[in-house]
C-alpha cells in the first residue's frame, strides 16, 4: 500500500508519523526494548503528545531476529497466529550511551539513539537497515491505522518468494498484496500467499502477520521493500543465512518443515477432469487404456461429480453413477492403485449435510446468528468453521468414512473465498482468519489421513495455503489455460513457492482450462514428470493421451518410465524437504547463489542438486537455457556440455534438456514402473566423476524413509574409491564417460555404451579402481 506520493509528497488522506529518535533503550535479558518517538525530543513539552512506538527485540532462533514493533499495547488480540516452533535461544544484549544492540549467532540489530537507524549486520557487513522514516505509524482520514517498515535494498539486491506468485519471478518493482484469491495462474492474484520473502544478500524476511500483508518491492521506494498492515502492531524476523539454502532451513525451523509423502504419490496420477462425463465404466475405460499401452499409472483421481450436483459436499457417491462405491475402489485396488477424491469445505444447501452443520453451529454465521451463506460455487453454500473443534471433529469423521472405504488422498481444492462480514466460533479476528483458513482445513484433513492411514502415508493435494501449510504436502497450481506462456507461468509459481518454504509442488499435465494442442500436451509431460508430483488433469476435457495422438502415448510412458528409475534419487530430495526445508524443485539461485546468471533464471530449474531441467515452451521444440560452470552430461545422450554460458537446442518430444551436474553420485532404480520399490535393491550408481579431484556421496533410502546405506565416491587423479556404509543387493556402479581401466579391486568391470559398469564383489564395503592415463 502506497502511503506517499513520489518522493516528497504524502498521499493525500494520510498522515504519517516515523520513528525519529530513540528515547530510550532498555536491555531484559535475551531482549531490548526500544520506545522511539515520532519527532526529535528538544524539550519536555515535546514528550507531552504521541504518537510513540515500542520497539521490541528478540531472538526466537539463532541467526534470527525478531522485531515487534506496536503503537497502542490495549487493544484485544483475537487471533489467529501462525503455530511457530517454540524456541528462543540466548541472545547477547548491550546498551551503551542510549544505543543498543542485540546479537544471535551471527547476526545483530543495532539501534542508534539519535539519527534514528536499525541496522542489521552480521559477520563484520550490514545486512540491511530500517532508516529514516523506515518505520512509520500512518493514520487516515478514514479512521483507519497502519504500521510499515522499509529495508533498504543494496545495488543489485533481488527479492524472491511470497508464494506462488505467477508475475515475474523476481519480486522488484511489483505491487503484492498478500490475501488468498480463486484468480487462477494468470493474474497478479494467488491462492498460496505466503509472507515471506528472500533476497540474493544472504537474508530472509517472515512477516508474522496471518492477515493482509502489503508490499511493495523496490515500487514505492525503488531502493526499499515496504511491507504495511492495518493495525496497531507490525512483528517480523529477519533471518540471516547466508546461503539460500540456510535461509530456507531456518524459516522453516521456525513455521515447520513439510512431513515425508508417501512413496506412491510420486508416481503419475490421473484425473476424471472436472466437468467431464464419467461413470465406472469412463474410469475403467481410462485405465485399461493406460494398460494397453504399457503406461504405468499410480494414483487414479475422481473430481468434484463424484458426488451429486448441487450437492457438495455430502461426502456421498453419486449412487446413479457410482451405484457400488466399496466395490469400485476394491477393483481399483486389485489393479494396484490408490485413489484420490476431490473435496472443498463448503456445504452446499441441499446437501444433507447442510441442516446438521447449521443446527449444531459447525458454520461461520453472520452477525445476527444466522449463517453465513452465498451462491457463488454451490447454491445456497455454507463454510465450515474448523475454528470449532467439534466442527472439524464432524468434517474429519465424514472424511473418514471414505477412508475406510479405500479413499487413500484427498483433493483439499478450494479454502480462498473465504468471507470477512462473519463470525468464528472461537471468536477470531475475521479479516486475519481469510488467509489463515486454509491452514485449519488441511490441517484437518492431513491429520485424519495420518491418523487413519499411519505415519508416512497421509496426503492431500492443496490448492490454498498460508504460511506453515507446507507442513502438510502436496500443493499444486491451480488453474492455467493449455498453452505454453501458462506452462511457463505456472513453472514461475512453483519456483517462487519453493522459495517461500514449500517442498512439494505439482501443476495441471496439459493445463487446466480448454484442450491443449498436441505439442503443449507432449511438452507439458516432459515438465509434469520433471517434477516433484504428476497430474494429467483437465476442466472441460479428459487427459488421457490418446486423445491427442499416439506419440503422445510414446511421450508419458517414456517420461513416466524415467521418474520411476530416478526415484532412488528423488526420494531422497524429498527426504532433505522433510529434514532441511529445501524443495525437491529448485529454483537455480538456490543451488548457485554465487553465480549472477542465475539469478534471474525462471525457465529452468534443478531437480534436486544435481539434475538440470530446462522445458520446451516452444511447438518447435527450440530452446534456449543456462547452464553454470563445470562439465555437466546430458542424461539422454551422454554427451559432456561445457558450462558457464548459454545453449540453445532443439528437441524432439522424447527428450528435454536434462543435465547431470559435475561429480554427481546419481542413483537409478531398477524399476521403471512403479514409485514405490525397494530402492537399494538392484540400484545402480551413476558417477559423474569429471574432475581429477572429487569427493561425492549419495545416500540410498528405504521406501518409507529411513536411511540404509551411504555411498561415497573419491577420485584422486586416475585412483577412483567408492565405499559403502552398508552392502546393498545387486549394487552396480556406472562410471559415466570413462572408457578403461587400468586395474581394480574387489569388483569386476566391463565397458559398456555409456561408459564401464563396476560390479562389486558380494558384501564388498569398498572398491579401489585405477584408471588408464588420458
Amino acid at each position: 500500500m502506497k502511503f506517499t506520493d513520489g518522493y516528497w509528497m504524502i498521499r493525500a488522506g494520510f498522515q504519517p508519523h516515523y520513528a525519529a529518535e530513540a528515547s530510550s533503550v532498555t536491555a531484559t535479558p535475551n531482549r531490548l526494548r526500544v520506545l522511539a518517538t515520532t519527532r526529535k525530543i528538544a524539550h519536555r513539552g515535546d514528550t507531552l503528545q504521541g504518537p510513540t512506538l515500542t520497539i521490541d527485540l528478540s531472538s526466537p532462533f539463532e541467526d534470527v531476529i525478531r522485531v515487534r514493533i506496536s503503537h497502542f499495547a490495549g487493544g484485544i488480540d483475537k487471533g489467529p497466529h501462525f503455530q511457530l516452533s517454540d524456541l528462543e535461544p540466548e541472545a547477547q544484549v548491550c546498551v551503551q550511551d542510549g544505543s543498543g544492540t542485540l546479537t544471535s549467532g551471527k547476526l545483530s540489530a543495532a539501534v542508534d539513539r539519535e539519527n534514528w537507524e536499525l541496522n542489521f549486520s552480521a559477520e563484520g557487513k550490514q545486512v540491511t537497515k530500517s532508516g529514516s522514516k523506515g518505520i512509520g505509524y500512518v493514520t487516515s482520514d478514514s479512521g483507519k491505522a497502519y504500521l510499515h517498515e522499509q529495508l533498504q535494498l543494496e545495488v543489485g539486491e533481488l527479492v524472491y518468494g511470497l508464494g506462488e506468485r505467477f508475475t515475474s519471478f523476481v519480486k522488484n518493482g511489483q505491487v503484492v498484496e498478500l490475501w488468498n484469491a480463486d484468480g487462477g495462474t494468470g493474474s497478479d492474484q494467488a491462492y498460496k500467499n505466503i509472507p515471506f520473502y528472500m533476497t540474493n544478500k544472504g537474508y530472509g524476511v517472515f512477516i508474522n502477520e496471518p492477515g493482509v500483508v502489503s508490499l511493495e518491492v523496490a515500487s514505492e521506494k525503488v531502493s526499499k521493500v515496504q511491507f504495511s498492515v492495518e493495525g496497531e502492531s507490525l512483528d517480523y524476523f529477519l533471518i540471516y543465512g547466508p546461503t539460500p539454502k540456510e535461509i530456507l532451513e531456518k524459516y522453516t525451523a521456525i513455521t515447520g518443515r513439510p512431513e515425508l509423502p508417501p512413496a506412491w504419490t510420486f508416481g503419475l496420477w490421473l484425473t476424471t477432469s472436472f466437468t467431464t462425463s464419467y461413470d465406472e465404466a469412463t474410469v475403467s475405460s481410462f485405465i485399461k487404456g493406460m494398460e494397453d499401452r504399457n503406461l504405468p499409472l499410480h494414483v487414479f483421481h475422481f473430481d468434484c461429480f463424484w458426488m451429486r450436483a448441487f450437492h457438495w459436499c455430502d461426502f456421498e457417491w453419486d449412487p446413479e453413477v457410482f451405484p457400488d462405491p466399496v466395490g469400485l475402489l476394491k477393483r481399483l485396488k486389485g489393479r494396484g492403485l490408490h485413489v484420490c477424491v476431490w473435496i472443498n469445505p463448503y456445504i452446499g444447501q441441499e446437501s444433507a449435510l447442510f441442516a446438521e452443520g447449521k443446527e449444531n453451529g459447525y458454520f461461520l454465521k453472520r452477525a445476527d446468528g444466522s449463517v453465513w451463506q452465498w451462491d457463488k460455487w454451490q447454491p445456497g453454500m455454507a463454510i465450515v468453521d474448523f475454528t470449532n473443534p467439534e466442527a472439524s471433529k464432524w468434517f474429519a469423521n465424514k472424511l473418514a468414512n471414505l477412508v475406510d472405504m479405500g479413499v487413500d488422498s484427498f483433493k483439499t481444492d478450494f479454502g480462498e473465498r473465504i468471507p470477512i462480514d462473519c463470525v468464528y466460533h472461537d471468536g477470531s479476528d475475521p479479516e486475519k482468519m481469510h488467509n489463515y483458513y486454509t491452514y485449519l482445513y488441511n490441517e484437518c484433513v492431513y491429520n485424519l489421513l495420518k491418523g487413519k492411514t499411519g505415519a508416512g502415508e497421509a496426503a492431500v493435494f492443496a490448492r490454498s495455503a498460508t504460511a506453515g501449510c507446507q507442513k502438510f504436502p502436496v500443493h499444486w497450481g491451480g488453474d492455467c489455460y493449455s498453452d505454453f506462456p501458462s506452462m511457463a507461468e505456472s513453472l514461475r509459481g512453483g519456483l517462487s513457492l519453493g522459495l517461500s518454504g514449500f517442498g512439494f509442488w505439482s501443476h495441471d499435465i496439459g493445463g487446466f482450462e480448454g484442450m491443449p494442442p498436441a505439442d503443449v500436451y507432449k511438452r507439458w509431460i516432459a515438465f509434469g514428470l520433471l517434477s516433484s508430483h504428476s497430474r494429467l488433469h483437465g476442466s472441460t476435457s479428459y487427459r488421457v493421451p490418446w486423445l491427442f495422438d499416439e506419440e503422445s502415448c510414446d511421450v508419458l510412458r517414456s517420461f513416466t518410465n524415467l521418474k520411476c528409475s530416478l526415484m532412488p534419487y528423488l526420494f531422497g530430495k524429498a527426504i532433505e524437504a522433510r529434514d532441511h526445508g529445501w524443495p525437491v524443485m529448485r529454483a537455480m539461485i538456490l543451488e548457485f547463489p554465487d553465480d549472477p546468471a542465475c539469478h534471474t533464471l525462471d525457465r529452468q530449474y534443478m531437480l534436486g542438486d544435481s539434475l538440470l531441467v530446462a522445458p520446451v515452451f516452444s511447438g518447435d521444440g527450440e530452446v534456449t537455457y543456462y547452464v553454470p560452470e563445470g562439465t555437466w552430461t546430458d542424461y539422454f545422450t551422454g554427451k559432456e556440455i561445457v558450462g558457464g554460458r548459454w545453449i540453445t537446442e532443439k528437441h524432439g518430444y522424447l527428450t528435454a534438456p536434462l543435465l547431470i551436474r559435475p561429480n554427481t553420485v546419481l542413483p537409478v532404480g531398477a524399476n521403471n514402473e512403479s514409485p514405490d520399490y525397494d530402492y537399494g535393491n538392484d540400484l545402480t550408481i551413476e558417477i559423474y566423476a569429471t574432475l581429477d579431484s572429487l569427493q561425492s556421496y549419495c545416500e540410498v533410502a528405504t521406501v518409507t524413509g529411513e536411511k540404509r546405506s551411504r555411498i561415497d565416491v573419491n577420485r584422486s587423479g586416475n585412483n577412483i574409491t567408492i565405499m559403502l556404509s552398508d552392502p546393498l543387493p545387486g549394487v552396480k556402479f556406472r562410471l559415466v564417460n570413462i572408457s578403461n581401466i587400468h586395474s581394480a579391486t574387489e569388483c569386476s568391470y566391463e565397458k559398456g555404451a555409456r561408459g564401464i559398469l563396476v560390479v562389486p564383489q558380494a558384501h564388498a564395503k569398498s572398491i579401489s579402481i585405477d584408471l588408464e592415463d588420458r
